[in-house]
C-alpha cells in the first residue's frame, strides 16, 4: 500500500478474508502515529473494532511524519506516559491496596477497576478500548528485547490489539536523529559527516519546489488574502519558507489531504485565496472535495501539485501521472503545467489572479537553468505560445510542461537533419488555446502532442476532443506519454527515454510520423 493511512483497512480485508475462508493465520497491520492523522485510518479501526477479528495494529509513534506531526490525535499521543513510568503506578496501586484488611475477590474487582481508570486517565489507550480493541503499551520500541517478548506475548490475545510501540525516528545515527526531517528522503550522503554529496560541480538550477517556495512569500507579501496549507510536506513542498514569514496564514493539516482541501473551500468561501500544496501523486486522494467542495462552487482554491510526472526512485506509488487527466474533466477548474521554473512563478501569479478553482503542476527536481524574471506576472488564461515556427515546418510538437523544453531539444536535432518543425507551449490543458490549435492542424497537418502524464484521458486526449468537437478533419495527430499502465522504478531521465518523451524520443516520433513509420 503505497500511501498513508491505508494498512488497518487493508489488514481488515485480508482478516475478513482469512475468515471466508476457514484459514487460520496472524495478521499484522503497521501504521505510524502520523498516518493515524488520515481519516481513512479510523475507518479503519471503526470497523475493525467492530468486527471483532483476529488482528494486530503496531502504531509506530515518533511523533513525526516528513514534517513533525500536528493536531489533536498527536498532542494527545504526546501525552504518553513511559512504560516504566505506567508500570511503577500500577505497582504502587497494587502494592497500596494489598495493603488493606479483606483484601478478597471485592477487593480484587476494585483493583482491576482502579487500574483500567488509571489507564484511563494517564495513557491514550482509552481511545482505541472504546473502539473495541485491546490496548497494549505504550511500549519502549527500541528495546529489542523487551519489544519482542511482549509481541510474542500478544500474538495469543483473541480479537483485535492494537500494540502502541514508541521509537525515535532517526535512532542510531546522530545527523538524523538531529534533523530527521532532512533525512526522511536524502540524496547520497558521507556517512561520517551527515553532509550530502551532490556529485555537482558548478551550482545547479534551483528547484521547482523552491521556485514555487519563494513565489508564494512573494505574492503573499502583496496580497493579505493568500494562506497556504499543505500535508504533513511543509518542506517537501517548499512552504516552510511561508510558514516562517506568515505563521498566522500557514496550516499544516497532517496527512489529510481531504480535509486540507476542503478546510481551504471554507476559508475561500469568506474571501481568502487558499494555495494548498500537495504532491500530485497524493492530491489522488482528495479528489471527491476538489469536485463538491470546490469545483461546484467554482471557489479560487489554487492546488499546487509539485512532483507532476515521473519522481524517480520512488516508483510507481508515488509517480504523478494522472491529475492531468482525473481534474480536467472536472467544471470550472483550469488546468496548467509551466514549461519551466520562470514560467512556474508567472502561472502561480495567473492562478492567484483568475478567482476560481486552479490545478497547477510541476516536476519534481531541478528547473532548466532558465533566468528568473525579478516579479511574477499574469498571463492570458487558455493561450498557448509559439516557440518555434519555421516558415516550412513539416510538423508541429505541442508539448505541456516539463515536455516543452525536450521538444525544443528534439527541434535543434532535426533543424540539424534539414527537418524544421513548429514547437508549442500549450500552457494550458482546459481551457485549451483553441485558435492555436485549429490554426497549426490546419495549416501544419501533422501534429504530435507530448505530456509527462498518462495518454489514456490526459492532454493528448483533450487535443483530439477538441478537434472531433468542432469537426476538423485532415490533420494526423500523434500523442506521446505513459500508456495504459503504471510506470516503475528508474530515474527520471531513464523514464523519460524509455516512454520516448525525452529529446530523442521526440525527434524519433517526428522522423517516423514523416516516414509513415511508427518508431
Amino acid at each position: 500500500m503505497g500511501h498513508s493511512g491505508t494498512s488497518i483497512s487493508a489488514a481488515a480485508g485480508i482478516a475478513e478474508a482469512r475468515c471466508l475462508k476457514g484459514e487460520n493465520f496472524r495478521i499484522i497491520a503497521v501504521i505510524g502515529d502520523g498516518s493515524m492523522s488520515a481519516g481513512m485510518a479510523f475507518e479503519g479501526l471503526n470497523w475493525t473494532g467492530d468486527r471483532k477479528k483476529n488482528l494486530i495494529i503496531i502504531l509506530n509513534d515518533n511523533e513525526m511524519c516528513i514534517s513533525p506531526n500536528v493536531g489533536a490525535l498527536s498532542s494527545h499521543l504526546n501525552r504518553i506516559m513511559t512504560g516504566q513510568t505506567m508500570s511503577r503506578i500500577r505497582t504502587e496501586v497494587k502494592t497500596f491496596l494489598k495493603s488493606l484488611p479483606g483484601i478478597g475477590e471485592q477487593m480484587l474487582k476494585f483493583s482491576r477497576q482502579v487500574e483500567e481508570s488509571l489507564k484511563t486517565f494517564f495513557v491514550p489507550g482509552a481511545i482505541f478500548e472504546e473502539l473495541g480493541f485491546t490496548y497494549v503499551g505504550p511500549l519502549e520500541g527500541h528495546r529489542l528485547d523487551h519489544l519482542i517478548k511482549m509481541l510474542e506475548n500478544v500474538r495469543q490475545l483473541e480479537g483485535p490489539v492494537l500494540v502502541h510501540v514508541v521509537t525515535q525516528k532517526g535512532k542510531g545515527y546522530k545527523y538524523a536523529e538531529d534533523d530527521p526531517c532532512r533525512f526522511h528522503g536524502i540524496p547520497p550522503f558521507d556517512i561520517e559527516t551527515g553532509e550530502t554529496v551532490s556529485g555537482v560541480r558548478f551550482p545547479a538550477p534551483p528547484s521547482y519546489t523552491s521556485v514555487f517556495g519563494r513565489t508564494v512569500v512573494t505574492l503573499a507579501h502583496e496580497d493579505a488574502r493568500i494562506v497556504a496549507i499543505t500535508a504533513a510536506m511543509a518542506e517537501g513542498t517548499g512552504l516552510d519558507r511561508f510558514a516562517g514569514q506568515f505563521p498566522a496564514r500557514f496550516y499544516d493539516v497532517g496527512m489529510a489531504e481531504q480535509h486540507g482541501v476542503t478546510f481551504a473551500a471554507g476559508l475561500a468561501t469568506q474571501g481568502f485565496i487558499p494555495i494548498v500544496a500537495i504532491y500530485s501523486t497524493f492530491i489522488q486522494r482528495a479528489y471527491d472535495q476538489i469536485i463538491h467542495d470546490v469545483c461546484l462552487q467554482n471557489l479560487p482554491v489554487v492546488l499546487a501539485m509539485d512532483r507532476g510526472g515521473f519522481v524517480g526512485a520512488d516508483g510507481p506509488t508515488h509517480h504523478g501521472l494522472f491529475d492531468i487527466a482525473f481534474l480536467r474533466t472536472v467544471p470550472n477548474i483550469v488546468v496548467m503545467a509551466p514549461k519551466d521554473e520562470n514560467e512556474l512563478q508567472h502561472m502561480l501569479k495567473t492562478a492567484v489572479a483568475c478567482g476560481r478553482p486552479v490545478s497547477l503542476r510541476y516536476p519534481r527536481g531541478a528547473g532548466v537553468g532558465v533566468p528568473l524574471d525579478e516579479r511574477p506576472r499574469a498571463i492570458p488564461v487558455g493561450k498557448g505560445e509559439i516557440l518555434l515556427d519555421p516558415p516550412d515546418a513539416a510538423l508541429a510538437v505541442v508539448a505541456i510542461g516539463g515536455c516543452v523544453h525536450p521538444a525544443l531539444a528534439a527541434a535543434e536535432l532535426l533543424q540539424a537533419e534539414g527537418v524544421p518543425i513548429r514547437v508549442i507551449n500549450a500552457r494550458f490543458v482546459k481551457p485549451l488555446d483553441t485558435e492555436l490549435l485549429c490554426d497549426t492542424a490546419e495549416k501544419i497537418k501533422r501534429i504530435i502532442t507530448v505530456e509527462e502524464n498518462a495518454l489514456m484521458g490526459g492532454f493528448g486526449s483533450a487535443v483530439l476532443e477538441l478537434f472531433a468537437e468542432l469537426g476538423l478533419t485532415g490533420c494526423a495527430v500523434r500523442r506521446l506519454g505513459i500508456p495504459d499502465e503504471f510506470a516503475q522504478h528508474a530515474t527520471q531521465k531513464e523514464l523519460r527515454r524509455l516512454y520516448g518523451i525525452d529529446a530523442e524520443g521526440i525527434a524519433s516520433a517526428v522522423r517516423g510520423m514523416l516516414t509513415g513509420i511508427r518508431s
